[in-house]
C-alpha cells in the first residue's frame, strides 16, 4: 500500500493490503448510484473510462474498461456533495479507496473502510496538480474519483519501474479544524524543579530556563503548564506544534520553532522516545514541559548543538492532531 501512495506524498501511509471485497450496502440519507449522476464534470483530457457505483459513506465498487490503463491522469466529481466545500489549504479528512489499475487484475489496494480510519489530506501544493484542482471541486458528502497515471508522479530514478496506474475514490467527510497559534486554557502551575517557564500570554513563546545545578531527572518527566480542552494527541497522529529545546543545566538551546516563526509538523510516531511518551495523551491546547533523558533522547549519539548523553528539555505547545 505504500508503493500504492507514493504519489501522494500528503496522504498518510496507514492504510494496507486489503482482500477484494463488497460492502456496498445503503446507507440511511446517502446520495444514489455514483453512475447515474449527470453533473461529473472531467480534468482537462479524454475521460478514463472508469465507472464508480455505490453509495457514498459505504465502500463503492469500480469497474474499469478493456484495454490499456490511462496514461494521462484525470479527475471526475462523482458525487458533489451538499456540505461545505473543500478550498486549497484545507485539510480534508476522506475515506479513500485505492486500486492498482494494470489492465489485469486491476487489484483494490486498500480502503479505510475496510481499515474504519479516514484519513487526513492537506489540500496544498504537495499534491499532484489533478488533487489540488478536483478537491476544490467537491463539498462535504461528496465524492470525487482520481486517476492518477505516470504523469503526476514524482521523477523516478531510471532503474525504478513505473508504477501502475493509480486509481483513488474519495468521500468527502469533512475538514480538520485549523491549528491553534499557542497554547490555550488555564495555567497549572506545575513545573519541573531546576526549570522555568515564563508564559508572556497571547500568541507569544513562552521562555524556558534551564540553568540550574539541580540534578536531572533520571526518568521522563512531563508537566502540564497550560492546560488545553481539545481531543488528546493520540500516538498514530500527526501533532502540530510549537517548541524551545535546551539542554538541561547550561541553558543551551539547540532548536526553536518559535524562532523560525513557523509551528512545527511531524508524526508522533516518528520522533524521539521522550516526544512520544510525553506527549501522547496530551490535550490539544496544552503547554507542556518536558525533561527527557538521553535514554529516550540522542543516547550516546551527538547531535548537531546537542552533546552525548544529554539530558533535554522541551516547552511544547500542541496546536493540532489529526
Amino acid at each position: 500500500m505504500r508503493r500504492a501512495l507514493a504519489v501522494l506524498a500528503a496522504v498518510p501511509l496507514t492504510l494496507f493490503a486489503a482482500a477484494c471485497g463488497s460492502d456496498n450496502g445503503a446507507t440511511p440519507g446517502a446520495t444514489t448510484s455514483a453512475t447515474a449522476s449527470a453533473t461529473a464534470s472531467t480534468a482537462a483530457g479524454a475521460p478514463s473510462g472508469v465507472k464508480v457505483a455505490g453509495n457514498v459513506g459505504a465502500k463503492p465498487t469500480v469497474t474499469f474498461p478493456s484495454g490499456t490503463p490511462a496514461t494521462k491522469s484525470s479527475y471526475e466529481v462523482i458525487q458533489p456533495g451538499t456540505g461545505a466545500g473543500v478550498k486549497a489549504g484545507d485539510r480534508v479528512i476522506v475515506n479513500l479507496t485505492v486500486y492498482n489499475w494494470d489492465g489485469k487484475g486491476n487489484a483494490v489496494a486498500g480502503s479505510s473502510y475496510d481499515t474504519k480510519a479516514p484519513e487526513t489530506i492537506a489540500v496544498n501544493e504537495q499534491l499532484p496538480q489533478v488533487l489540488q484542482e478536483g478537491f476544490t471541486k467537491v463539498k462535504h458528502g461528496g465524492r470525487l474519483l482520481a486517476v492518477l497515471a505516470n504523469d503526476s508522479a514524482v521523477q523516478q530514478q531510471a532503474t525504478t519501474p513505473a508504477e501502475p496506474t493509480k486509481v483513488f475514490v474519495f468521500d468527502v467527510v469533512g475538514t480538520q479544524p485549523a491549528a491553534l497559534k499557542a497554547a490555550t486554557g488555564k495555567e497549572t502551575g506545575e513545573s519541573i524543579k531546576g526549570v522555568k517557564v515564563d508564559n508572556p500570554g497571547g500568541e507569544k513563546a513562552p521562555t524556558l530556563t534551564t540553568k540550574t545545578d539541580e540534578k536531572a531527572p533520571k526518568d521522563l518527566v512531563v508537566k502540564t503548564i497550560i492546560q488545553g480542552t481539545g481531543a488528546k494527541a493520540q500516538a498514530n497522529q500527526t501533532l502540530v506544534v510549537h517548541y524551545t529545546g535546551k539542554i538541561w543545566g547550561s541553558d543551551q538551546q539547540f532548536d526553536s520553532s518559535w524562532e523560525r516563526g513557523q509551528a512545527a509538523e511531524f508524526p508522533l510516531a516518528q520522533v524521539i522516545q521522550g516526544w512520544q511518551k510525553g506527549l501522547a495523551g496530551v490535550p490539544v491546547g496544552s503547554r507542556v514541559v518536558m525533561s527527557i533523558p538521553p535514554d529516550l533522547g540522542y543516547g550516546s549519539q551527538a547531535q548537531q548543538g546537542i552533546p552525548a548523553n544529554s539530558t533535554l528539555v522541551f516547552v511544547v505547545d500542541v496546536l493540532g492532531a489529526y
